[in-house]
């Protein structure tokens, strides 16, 4: 943003910045002026008048913006126990919520798992992690420009969700996010779901917010997208010796089920290895030597892509495997 980078650089040339970067920011630049140097880019990126009239008359300061740059799926840090965290993370109730959504939809939810190549349970699983099945409410449009206004450099994330707003034909009370921007139930930024929104039930139009059908869509298709293979699983828990050298753990090693096999590596039970010759694993250990040992496979690194840890990744698995066990009929 020009005016405000000029402004700040102003500022600090004559020594006069004394508070914080953030702070001066804000001073330099009243939300009113931001909004105009927005309303001006959007006009320069083609963005029509008439939406750029309709829309910037309703966009008010969002007294919870974020000041950090959201992050997609969760908090950047794990935490270093897994014994501890996934049942705080998955809780009975959580479980509960995505087993009955996916009872209450199954034939809906396998039909589109089938047509998109992503098995049910790992897209409600994706949510269940992503937004706790919360498509959120605040309007987007409100949250993200203030939210790019408390954060220099977030002004692409407001023009993205201004161009699908128009290509899409959304009204501005339908574009909703959570307090960080993010929407629909899989908590989606505006540039996921301009790339990745599928319409689901064929009525033309991509709702993630209040329709099932578009959100499992949409959901799989980014997923698809990122190699998710429908015939395959994520992983298994594994005992793994702890003299294991360190060079071997993590998800840049691959070797075959056989190589893990002579290295000591035994299923969680103890008995022995898959006996497939046509998987590259790799293992890893969340929490160091001294915790939980993973063989995991290809799906786990797309579902990985999407997380922000580990730890909130093996969420999403372990939510899918509550979700599958019983059988749900």
């Amino acid at each position: 943003m020009f005016l405000k980078n000029v402004l700040l650089s102003a500022l600090l040339a004559n020594g006069l910045l004394l508070t914080s970067p953030l702070q001066a920011q804000e001073s330099a630049l009243s939300y009113d002026q931001y909004l105009s140097e927005l309303k001006q880019q959007a006009v320069e990126q083609g963005i029509a008048q008439g939406t750029i009239d309709a829309v910037f008359d309703q966009i008010k300061l969002f007294k919870k913006a974020m000041v950090n740059e959201p992050a997609a799926n969760g908090p950047q840090n794990g935490p270093q126990n897994l014994d501890t965290y996934l049942p705080e993370r998955v809780s009975e109730a959580l479980v509960e919520q995505a087993r009955g959504l996916y009872r209450d939809n199954k034939a809906l939810f396998d039909r589109l798992g089938k047509e998109y190549g992503v098995q049910p349970r790992f897209i409600l699983a994706y949510w269940g992690i992503a937004s706790a099945f919360d498509a959120s409410d605040y309007p987007a449009l409100t949250v993200i420009a203030s939210n790019a206004y408390h954060s220099d450099g977030q002004d692409a994330a407001f023009l993205a969700a201004l161009k699908l707003m128009e290509r899409d034909q959304l009204s501005f009370d339908s574009l909703k996010s959570d307090a960080s921007g993010l929407m629909g139930y899989p908590h989606f930024t505006p540039k996921q779901l301009a790339k990745y929104g599928k319409d689901g039930n064929g009525d033309g139009k991509v709702d993630i917010w209040q329709n099932l059908a578009d959100a499992f869509a949409t959901t799989a298709n980014y997923l698809k997208q990122l190699g998710w293979d429908y015939d395959g699983t994520w992983g298994r828990q594994v005992k793994s010796p702890s003299e294991l050298p360190k060079d071997l753990v993590g998800l840049e090693v691959h070797k075959g089920f056989d190589q893990w096999q002579a290295l000591g590596v035994r299923r969680f039970n103890g008995s022995d290895l898959p006996s497939r010759k046509d998987m590259q694993v790799s293992l890893i250990r969340p929490d160091g030597k001294g915790g939980r040992s993973y063989l995991v496979y290809d799906n786990y690194r797309v579902l990985r892509q999407t997380q922000a840890s580990d730890h909130l990744t093996l969420a999403v698995t372990y939510l899918s495997e509550r979700i599958k066990y019983p059988e749900i009929k």
